[in-house]
């Protein structure tokens, strides 16, 4: 068919698809005086172009995931994180616009007010769009299992390590047909134990490298790119909420806002439960720090200030603010579970 019919049956313009032609996203056949000729295999391709476009992926993004098929889920799930966070920063504005209408109805907007609302929200943005992975996943991803090492170590940060992932299943106690999403999923070790529970799991982590190699070890995973202050999924969409060995790689001042994004995503009566490297509260980080350097604990010491070890009593303070029972188990004297049910 020619041009024309081929933009009246796709509900576009001749126009649209000759700038795609120009990109080269398309090659139609060509007849005599030029004309072009679009067939099933060209109608095709233009509707994957002109639904791609529709979600905001960019000529480049969808002629590269055109080219390379197996790349294109890659590409959708990094589109559908960046929706995400926009309709995050969109809730955002919305709060703040509800605020400050809430302050001017009992006339005490000042500009004061506006300010620090504004800044507020500046902030909170600022901190999703400065997300980074500063150790670099994408590289550890193949060989990240044969990198777990619980013994060897003067210190061994996966000491406990598999004992803590049956803990964490066994204190969700799943249901059938649950949904469960696993923070940092890596490569699918914690989220896999849900599996034979007939329990919906989602495995959400920013290295696009890890949740590739997760879904080749369990298809059955529903991978998602995203992050702790970014999770791609509607509000109370998921039943409980996991993460392992994930927390400690964001700074203090974000895992409280991590707590809130859980809080946002998990349903009524949810539970969240966390295995990771913490401290008792700062008094227990100062003095296991002083006994390291004591000891010459090298080691210790480099992996402690490498990363983001928590303060527990700040998990445990902001999740019993926000109407949670919380229960809390030690592995070793870094590695705990903090367990919260939504009651």
């Amino acid at each position: 068919m020619k041009i024309k019919e081929a933009a009246n049956q796709l509900h576009t313009t001749p126009r649209t698809i000759r700038f795609y032609e120009e990109k080269g996203l398309i090659q139609p056949e060509k007849g005599e005086n030029e004309y072009r000729y679009y067939n099933e295999t060209h109608l095709w391709r233009l509707q994957a172009i002109l639904a791609l476009r529709e979600i905001g992926m960019s000529t480049s993004q969808i002629k590269e995931a055109l080219e390379n098929g197996n790349e294109i889920e890659t590409y959708l799930n990094v589109q559908r994180s960046a929706l995400y966070e926009q309709w995050l920063q969109m809730k955002d504005m919305i709060t703040t616009v509800d605020d400050m209408l809430e302050k001017q109805k009992e006339h005490n907007l000042a500009a004061e007010d506006l300010f620090k609302l504004s800044k507020q929200l500046k902030e909170l943005k600022q901190i999703r769009n400065d997300w980074e992975d500063k150790w670099n996943f994408d590289n550890q991803a193949h060989d990240y299992d044969e990198n777990i090492k619980t013994t060897g170590y003067r210190f061994n940060v996966h000491e406990h390590y598999h004992e803590a992932l049956v803990k964490v299943e066994s204190f969700i106690s799943p249901m059938p047909d649950e949904i469960g999403v696993d923070i940092g999923t890596g490569t699918g070790n914690l989220a896999s134990l849900f599996l034979e529970k007939d329990v919906e799991m989602i495995g959400v982590d920013q290295s696009e490298e890890m949740l590739k190699v997760c879904k080749e070890k369990h298809p059955e995973i529903d991978v998602r790119h995203g992050h702790f202050l970014a999770l791609p999924l509607m509000d109370g969409q998921a039943d409980f909420i996991v993460t392992s060995y994930a927390l400690h790689h964001i700074p203090d001042t974000q895992k409280l806002l991590a707590l809130k994004e859980m809080d946002r995503v998990i349903g009524k009566n949810g539970r969240i439960a966390i295995a990771d490297l913490m401290f008792e509260d700062e008094y227990d980080r100062n003095a296991k720090l002083a006994k390291y350097e004591e000891d010459e604990n090298h080691e210790a010491l480099e992996a402690i200030h490498d990363e983001y070890y928590a303060d527990r009593s700040l998990l445990l303070n902001w999740l019993k603010d926000n109407g949670y029972q919380v229960e809390c188990v030690s592995f070793n004297p870094i590695l705990y579970i903090v367990f919260a049910e939504k009651i």
